[in-house]
């Protein structure tokens, strides 16, 4: 095998084309994933099973189908419906959606752990629902799950590259369509392998760093 130097060279503005569309991807993602994860959480709280139930089915079954099934029916399925969206829309909002029923289950671990004596506090205070879920039971809960969150955020980073399936040219996108344009594999390839490395590394220390902010 002979390393082309050349080939990395042309790789990479194309590489940096996909590295943003990439962070674009994780950082839209995890933000639908963390908000809706809540709200789903939250939901399932409700004293009522006519709110729970359905919450419960649809989570249920979003969790356990696979991303890229989830992804092939927004992108190629919906739009035979009247709803259609660009591929990059589709993908955040897939990814996200996929991934806020794993956050879900992190709140709602938090949200159990949180002591008794908090929630018994609150009452005796006289405060308001809003303010109890805002100023005491919430805070406590996110510190508690901050570094399953983190987790979840390096996942969801290596499973950008299942948006390629419906077109979206994030890092592995670019990768491939470069690598079939010029009949050069290895190099785009190691390059994609080094870059998902690197950004794992440096989203693991970035969790490790929050962490500590947060126990301190």
């Amino acid at each position: 095998m002979n390393w082309d130097w050349s080939a990395v060279s042309d790789f990479m503005p194309h590489f940096w084309d996909g590295l943003l569309v990439t962070l674009r991807i994780l950082v839209i993602g995890s933000v639908i994933s963390f908000v809706l994860g809540l709200v789903w959480a939250l939901l399932m709280r409700v004293p009522s099973r006519w709110v729970t139930w359905p919450v419960g089915v649809v989570t249920e079954f979003v969790r356990n189908t696979p991303l890229l099934v989830q992804l092939f029916f927004l992108f190629y399925v919906l739009p035979e419906w009247g709803v259609t969206a660009s591929a990059m829309t589709t993908g955040v909002i897939g990814i996200g959606l996929h991934y806020s029923t794993y956050t879900m289950q992190v709140y709602r671990a938090g949200i159990e752990a949180v002591p008794v004596g908090q929630w018994e506090a609150a009452t005796a205070l006289n405060l308001p629902v809003a303010r109890t879920w805002t100023a005491v039971i919430l805070p406590q809960a996110v510190r508690r799950v901050v570094p399953a969150l983190g987790n979840y955020v390096i996942s969801m980073l290596k499973d950008t590259p299942m948006l390629m399936a419906i077109t979206v040219l994030e890092m592995l996108g670019e990768a491939r369509l470069f690598s079939q344009q010029n009949f050069q594999f290895t190099e785009p390839l190691t390059v994609i392998g080094l870059a998902f490395i690197v950004l794992s590394y440096l989203a693991s220390l970035a969790l490790r760093a929050l962490e500590r902010r947060l126990v301190h």
